[in-house]
């Protein structure tokens, strides 16, 4: 009768540990942050703009600094987000490239490529800005000034 009394009492503490979760391991991954998306497409700018550059050199000294702008911004989102930037250069997609991949061959379609990549990035900054919380609010309002900049610069 002992022993039965044992075995009930360690059978029924077992029990109850497997139905805890102490055991099970099913959890849901953790939701991608919501600034994930601006900081793909400020790789992806960055990435239209050195191609372009690239592609017309006497654009250089006009480009880059707006490149590196965007790769500035990259860099402040992964660490708001805790993300990594990813290794090796973003491949240009979006409005500033061409089906091909590569920016046009023409210059002055290449800036309007360009500018109308930045407007999209600014207004989908500007609506990151009002929905975050207060403490992103300035990151995103300084990502949607400097890209509302970069317009003025491409003109």
């Amino acid at each position: 009768m002992l022993r039965a009394g044992t075995l009930l009492a360690l059978g029924g503490a077992a029990g109850p540990l497997t139905g805890c979760g102490l055991f099970d391991r099913d959890e849901d991954p953790p939701e991608p942050d919501p600034l994930a998306p601006l900081l793909d497409e400020s790789l992806s700018l960055a990435a239209g703009l050195r191609a372009t550059a690239a592609a017309h050199p006497d654009l250089t000294l006009r480009l880059i600094p707006l490149a590196e702008s965007h790769e500035a911004h990259a860099t402040e989102l992964a660490r708001v987000t805790g993300s990594a930037i990813p290794t090796g250069s973003a491949a240009p997609s979006g409005p500033a490239a061409s089906p091909s991949g590569a920016p046009p061959v023409d210059q002055p379609a290449a800036l309007a490529a360009l500018r109308q990549a930045e407007r999209a990035g600014r207004e989908s900054a500007k609506t990151a800005c009002a929905a975050a919380p207060a403490e992103r609010a300035a990151l995103l309002g300084s990502i949607a000034a400097a890209r509302a900049t970069h317009l003025e610069a491409l003109r």
